[in-house]
C-alpha cells in the first residue's frame, strides 16, 4: 500500500462542556496530524473521558471537529473509529468474533446464516492485525490482547479519519502491549491515520507518543513527550517523571 502524502489532519476546535454551572472542559483545541499518535494525559477529573464523549457526540458541547483532506477540503462530519477501554463479555459466551464483527458492518441478523462473502471480507480485515485465526473463536475465550486486535480491526473498517483509543492496554501483559504498539505503528505508517490515545500510563506515553496533550479542563501543555514531561505544568500535576 502506498503511503498517503501526509497533508490531511483532524482539528478539534474550541470544545467546551458545561454540566449545570460547572465547566468541565473549556476551549480545548487539538490539532491531530495524520500519521501521528497523540496521547492525552491528565489527572483524574481532568476531563479526559468527557472530551472523548464530546468528540464521539455522546454529550452536548460547544465547538466542533473538522477534517481537512489533502486538497484542503474541510469536512465537518468525519468518520471516527473508537476502541473502548473494555467491553463486557462473559467467559465462554457463544458469540464469535465473526458474529460481533458482522453485526457491526451489516444489517443481516448473524444468527440466521453465515454469509460467505462477509466472512471472507471480515477475515481479510482481521488478517491486517494478525487476528484472522480468531474469526471463529468465542469472544469470551479471547485474551486481552486478542480482543484488542479484534476491536481495532472493527474500528478501522472502513478506514476512519480519526481513531480514538481509550486506555487500550489496560489489563494486557507486556507481550500484548508490545504487539499493540506494533499495530499502532502500522496504522500510522501505512494508513497515515490520525490517532488519539487516552492513557494513565505516563511511561508508555513517553515511549510511544509523537505528541502529548496535558489536559486539565483545558489544554495546559502540548508538544513532544520530552518537552511536556519536563515542563513546569507537568511537574505541578505529577511531579518528576524519571
Amino acid at each position: 500500500m502506498e503511503k498517503a502524502c501526509g497533508l490531511h489532519c483532524t482539528k478539534i476546535n474550541n470544545i467546551g462542556v458545561k454540566i449545570g454551572n460547572e465547566e468541565i472542559l473549556k476551549n480545548v483545541n487539538i490539532h491531530i496530524h495524520c500519521g501521528e499518535l497523540t496521547v492525552i494525559i491528565g489527572r483524574n477529573g481532568a476531563g479526559k473521558t468527557t472530551l472523548l464523549k464530546a468528540i464521539l457526540g455522546e454529550i452536548e458541547h460547544t465547538g466542533n471537529i473538522t477534517f481537512v483532506d489533502q486538497k484542503d477540503n474541510i469536512a465537518k462530519k468525519i468518520k471516527i473509529g473508537y476502541v473502548p477501554q473494555s467491553i463486557n463479555v462473559e467467559k465462554h459466551m457463544p458469540t464469535t468474533v465473526y458474529d460481533l464483527f458482522a453485526s457491526c458492518i451489516t444489517h443481516i441478523p448473524v444468527f440466521l446464516r453465515k454469509d460467505k462473502k462477509i466472512y471472507e471480507e471480515i477475515k481479510e480485515q482481521l488478517k491486517i492485525f494478525g487476528a484472522d485465526s480468531l474469526i471463529d473463536k468465542s469472544i469470551g475465550d479471547l485474551s486481552g490482547g486478542e480482543l484488542q486486535r479484534v476491536l481495532i480491526a472493527i474500528a478501522t473498517k472502513p478506514t476512519p479519519n480519526l481513531l480514538i483509543l481509550d486506555e487500550p492496554v489496560s489489563g494486557i501483559d507486556r507481550n500484548g502491549i508490545k504487539e499493540f504498539y506494533k499495530i499502532i505503528s502500522k496504522l500510522k505508517s501505512e494508513y497515515d491515520m490520525s490517532i488519539i490515545l487516552v492513557s494513565h500510563d505516563l511511561e508508555l506515553a513517553k515511549k510511544y507518543a509523537d505528541k502529548v496533550i496535558l489536559l486539565d479542563k483545558e489544554v495546559i501543555k502540548d508538544g513532544k513527550p520530552e518537552d511536556v514531561f519536563k515542563s513546569l505544568e507537568f511537574k505541578n500535576r505529577f511531579g518528576e517523571l524519571t
